[in-house]
């Protein structure tokens, strides 16, 4: 890991941010905006609970249209796939894209975006968490080793998988795991390449990413072999007031919570822009060092405004920690 401050942004695949009569190909213009922009990275979220484009089609739209950021998932949600398949087109998309891609994934949540994931998709909620680190080991094995694969794990097993699409880069893309758990920062630690939460308080990041770098030394990994990132909704309104009333009407259409509720579990920023590069950097301060920010707005015309306006900060967010 370098001590460089990459800021992302998250494009809008679902169609509760799109606005009425929104036409969903404006995504491929906003991603390649953000990398006109400045942007470092382009992320996409994964659902079947919510009419949106699907998250590696989107991933794969963006390959073609931008040549430097990176490309990633925010989370993807692997049970959502069957591994295999998920694997050939992971590995598709990071050679298309020449290498750009990184994988954040999730096994999701108690709640109404976790267990309904898990029914939809005819899985087990149980396991969830077993199958989802042996899904990412098979992805690695099936990207790495030139023979038939077998596999024979707790939740998946495997004989004979033929030959696979190797993905740009050898070994495959970067993995990344959410979650601020005392279980998901363990298993990050022992078998992951990076770490996405989204805690609502700096100090709750530090002491994460404080306990992941331990035990991550005591698995004999670097702690600078995994990067500290953070997931975050934006907004920036020179009215304070108004700025909240538009995350307000951003949050219940995008998680049916109110703002309220939503800081409660989720890191929001919103206000001026001088209050925003404050918060933001405190979660710098407290280790982050790749901002993945999803732009709280209801329509593209204000989410197009808003990543314009978010890429005038740039230079100050990315000022040395």
């Amino acid at each position: 890991m370098d001590d460089d401050i990459r800021i992302g942004v998250l494009l809008p695949v679902s169609r509760a941010q799109w606005g009425e009569g929104g036409d969903p190909r404006e995504l491929v213009g906003l991603a390649t905006r953000a990398e006109e922009l400045g942007y470092d990275s382009l992320w996409v979220n994964d659902s079947l609970l919510t009419p949106r484009v699907e998250a590696l089609t989107m991933l794969a739209a963006a390959a073609a249209v931008t040549g430097r950021v990176t490309l990633g998932t925010a989370a993807l949600m692997p049970v959502l796939r069957r591994p295999v398949q998920a694997a050939h087109a992971l590995a598709s998309i990071d050679l298309l894209s020449g290498g750009r891609l990184a994988v954040a994934v999730g096994a999701g949540f108690p709640g109404r975006f976790g267990r309904p994931l898990h029914e939809v998709s005819g899985v087990p909620w149980e396991g969830r968490f077993t199958r989802l680190d042996e899904t990412v080991a098979l992805w690695r094995r099936l990207w790495s080793e030139d023979g038939p694969v077998s596999f024979h794990g707790t939740a998946l097993r495997f004989d004979g998988v033929p030959p696979q699409t190797r993905p740009f880069r050898p070994g495959g893309p970067p993995i990344w795991l959410g979650g601020a758990t005392p279980a998901a920062l363990a298993r990050t630690a022992r078998l992951y390449d990076g770490w996405l939460p989204y805690p609502p308080a700096p100090e709750q990041y530090e002491t994460g990413l404080a306990e992941l770098r331990r035990v991550a030394a005591e698995a004999g990994r670097s702690p600078d072999a995994l990067t500290p990132a953070l997931f975050v909704s934006v907004l920036v309104d020179d009215d304070p007031d108004e700025g909240r009333r538009i995350m307000e009407r951003y949050s219940r259409a995008n998680y049916g919570l109110p703002l309220e509720e939503l800081e409660k579990i989720q890191a929001v920023v919103a206000g001026p822009a001088g209050d925003v590069v404050a918060r933001l950097r405190s979660y710098v301060d407290a280790g982050a060092r790749h901002l993945v920010c999803r732009i709280g707005t209801v329509d593209f015309g204000s989410q197009r405004a808003q990543m314009e306006r978010i890429a005038g900060l740039l230079p100050v967010l990315r000022e040395p920690a």
